[in-house]
């Protein structure tokens, strides 16, 4: 027996709450892109929506970054004036309510009789105001304006932080290419100078494949790239290596074609793989064998670095992670930290090492993720 469909959707409260909820989230994308005119101007008419105001305007220090509301010698003459009725706020960070007296332009047919005039406020800091205006005002007017200005101080600050993130990321891969370059440049060219007599031919595409890598690593551009660019720069990387290391070095790629088109950050695998060669070849004269796999895992892509060298103190490790070693685990904590940065702590590196055993380094990172798109 099936239940009959229920025809009641909710109390006009809930149907409230619920489009007050909609109207903001509309609202919530241009916000995040910080205060500019055209992520004022974006959100001004959602914010308009949630006040239920006959116009609204946005101010800065030095100008009207949006309105919204009624237009023609109304909006002109209004918008020219937001900026002076807006001063006082701006310097105080206290609300304003102002009467027909300071806002009203004459005209008797203007719906604009009052004003309500809330701080936008970042880190203690009034960055902006936003103003209501309507034909009267009350008690809830003024409570829902210097909500909804609240509300925009908070996502204006989110933006700011996403700022902040996005600048600390170029620093730490800034810092991941200058830790990586010097090392892997003396031997990269080391080992090309080794044939330019012997192989000249050989040095010639070694010398192109040390271009390309360079290129890659050093380009400047977004935040992200897809696993197989990351995999074809480690290629080249071990084509490099492995004129300098010779039969002793010993590659496998497991790769799951599915994931090939998931975008990571950009940098995280060769630092890693960069490890596993200095770790598994260095120091010994036998032969090392990676293993560099990167696999399916339903609404997650895993990748992993294997060696078979000497392995590490577990301590060791975490000190790198935790960036308070200076040892020579080339950017295992930068890397984990960018990967954090993006996808949460859920989404770090994991190593599983111990003297004598080799050194395992993995990472998930999932097939799909707001704002994570590879360049171009």
């Amino acid at each position: 027996m099936f239940a009959r469909r229920r025809k009641h959707f909710g109390t006009s409260a809930d149907k409230a709450t619920y489009a007050t909820l909609h109207t903001a989230s509309l609202a919530t994308p241009s916000l995040r892109e910080g205060l500019t005119p055209e992520a004022a101007t974006k959100a001004s008419k959602h914010l308009r929506d949630l006040l239920g105001t006959a116009a609204i305007a946005i101010c800065d220090s030095t100008s009207v970054l949006a309105w919204d509301g009624v237009g023609g010698a109304y909006e002109d003459y209004h918008r020219g004036v937001a900026r002076t009725i807006a001063a006082a706020t701006l310097r105080t960070g206290r609300t304003a309510v102002l009467g027909a007296h300071d806002v009203a332009c004459g005209d008797p047919q203007c719906p604009i009789r009052t004003a309500v005039v809330a701080p936008i406020v970042t880190e203690d800091r009034v960055v902006a105001v936003l103003l209501a205006y309507s034909p009267r005002s009350s008690a809830a007017l003024v409570r829902a304006t210097e909500e909804v200005a609240r509300w925009v101080s908070g996502q204006v600050e989110l933006a700011e932080l996403n700022k902040e993130r996005t600048r600390a990321m170029e620093a730490e891969l800034r810092a991941l290419r200058a830790q990586i370059s010097p090392h892997f440049i003396y031997n990269a060219l080391a080992a090309i100078a080794s044939f330019v007599r012997t192989d000249p031919e050989r040095a010639r595409e070694l010398l192109l494949e040390f271009a390309d890598f360079s290129r890659y690593a050093l380009r400047r551009g977004g935040e992200f790239t897809t696993l197989s660019d990351e995999l074809r720069n480690v290629e080249r990387y071990l084509v490099l290596e492995q004129a300098r290391f010779g039969d002793r070095l010993k590659v496998s790629l497991l790769i799951a074609p599915e994931v090939l088109s998931v975008a990571i950050p950009y940098l995280v695998v060769q630092p890693l793989v960069e490890n596993a060669v200095r770790h598994g070849l260095d120091g010994t004269t036998g032969i090392g064998k990676i293993t560099i796999r990167a696999q399916d895992r339903g609404l997650e892509a895993e990748i992993s670095v294997e060696d078979d060298g000497s392995g590490s103190d577990p301590e060791v490790i975490r000190a790198a992670l935790a960036g308070e070693s200076a040892g020579d685990s080339v950017g295992l904590g930068n890397v984990d930290a960018r990967l954090r940065q993006v996808y949460g702590d859920a989404y770090g590196l994991v190593v599983e090492t111990a003297p004598g055993a080799g050194t395992k380094v993995s990472f998930r990172v999932p097939k799909y993720s707001s704002g994570v798109h590879a360049s171009a």
